[in-house]
């Protein structure tokens, strides 16, 4: 690819490793430098980290930790086998711990995860499970194994694998000629309208337009034929995929790339006006957050996420800033965060009303939270779409 690098984030950790204290001393740390791929409008990084070092035994984030990402799978599900035939053949792509693959039968779902911890964990379930990274050789063992199939699904995952072309040629040949194909990643367009530039990690080599997927799905022989706007993981877009030319495409596609053009999503000027409003958002953040340490206010952060390691280690808040961090999830308690090194503790030991602002690491599960917590007596800090309290 050739790319025009436009955004510059700084020296940042792999986003999911959360670290023991003797750790600290080997962590691995690259530059996160972002660019457009002259060609197709892709937004990218300039360089990739290898996944061995993202993706593995100890891989931290849990999908059916979230009630709205369970609740929005298992409302998927139900759509999805309304329109398929029955014993249809489903292969998902980045499994995770099944918060999709639990909704089908695993007499006729298999799935791909790299993560050995969760590749386990659906495997015990009865769900065959391929502990490997989604290749063009695994793609062909599958079809030989299994036959082609009727359905493969991919969320927040395709936007995980550099080689594209690669890896849409491999569903390609996975799919039967009447097959669908579906993945769910973040929306570019929602990012800039969010400035949330913390969907930027080394997790997500790509920030998806649907005009540059139309342009390297096409080179690859598949065609858009439906584009749904969602919600989770802070605004993303689910993208229906079929191989025939004669698919019917659903007005939604069309409406899409007319959005993009009018807001000049391709242009290299759109990208560089990002980056000055992601500048404009660290320097607001250090600020408050100054402000209120100074007041001798009690500051944590809720939520041990992948988008707050690329907000912290951008913005270089650490303990001077953040007393620690609470997540219920289990893997990342009594560790430290990746880079910045702030203790994260149990929400029952650290989320109390002793805490006067909550910085939202999970912005993304904000209304979620705030249910949850409705007793807090504080104040949630966020950086999306502006810096703000809420």
């Amino acid at each position: 690819m050739d790319k025009i690098e436009f955004l510059k984030l700084g020296k940042q950790p792999i986003a999911n490793r959360f670290l023991d204290q003797g750790d600290i001393s080997n962590e691995f740390f690259y530059d996160l430098n972002v660019g457009l791929d002259k060609d197709t409008g892709l937004v990218t990084q300039m360089d990739y980290v290898d996944a061995p070092l993202m993706f593995n035994k100890e891989y931290a984030y849990r999908g059916s930790m979230s009630k709205t990402m369970v609740n929005h799978f298992a409302s998927f599900s139900l759509s999805v086998a309304e329109i398929l035939p029955a014993n249809a053949k489903i292969l998902e792509i980045g499994s995770n711990d099944g918060v999709f693959l639990k909704n089908w039968n695993s007499e006729n779902a298999i799935a791909v995860e790299p993560c050995g911890n969760f590749a386990k964990e659906t495997n015990e379930l009865g769900y065959k499970t391929y502990n490997e990274f989604w290749t063009k050789e695994l793609s062909e063992r599958i079809v030989e194994e299994h036959g082609k199939m009727d359905f493969i699904f991919a969320a927040n995952c395709i936007c995980h694998i550099p080689n594209l072309d690669e890896t849409f040629s491999a569903v390609r040949e996975t799919l039967n000629d009447d097959g669908i194909f579906v993945f769910e990643d973040p929306s570019l367009a929602r990012m800039l309208v969010l400035n949330s530039y913390d969907q930027i990690y080394d997790e997500h080599p790509h920030i998806f337009s649907v005009s540059a997927l139309k342009n390297i799905l096409a080179r690859n022989d598949l065609n858009i034929v439906k584009v749904d706007e969602l919600t989770v993981h802070g605004g993303s877009n689910r993208i229906w995929v079929k191989k025939s030319t004669n698919a019917q495409i659903d007005p939604s596609v069309e409406y899409n790339l007319d959005l993009e053009k009018s807001i000049n999503i391709l242009d290299l000027s759109t990208m560089k006006s990002f980056a000055d409003r992601v500048q404009k958002s660290k320097e607001d953040l250090l600020y408050i957050l100054n402000m209120f340490k100074q007041q001798g206010k009690k500051v944590i952060s809720y939520g041990a996420t992948s988008k707050s390691t690329t907000v912290f280690n951008y913005c270089g808040i650490n303990t001077d800033f953040i007393d620690y961090i609470t997540d219920t999830t289990p893997e990342k308690q009594n560790k430290v965060s990746p880079g910045m090194h702030i203790p994260i503790i149990s929400p029952e030991d650290g989320f109390n009303n002793s805490v006067d602002y909550a910085y939202l690491g999970a912005w993304n599960f904000a209304e979620e939270i705030k249910k949850k917590e409705s007793s807090f007596t504080g104040k949630f800090i966020t950086h999306v779409p502006t810096v703000r309290l809420l």
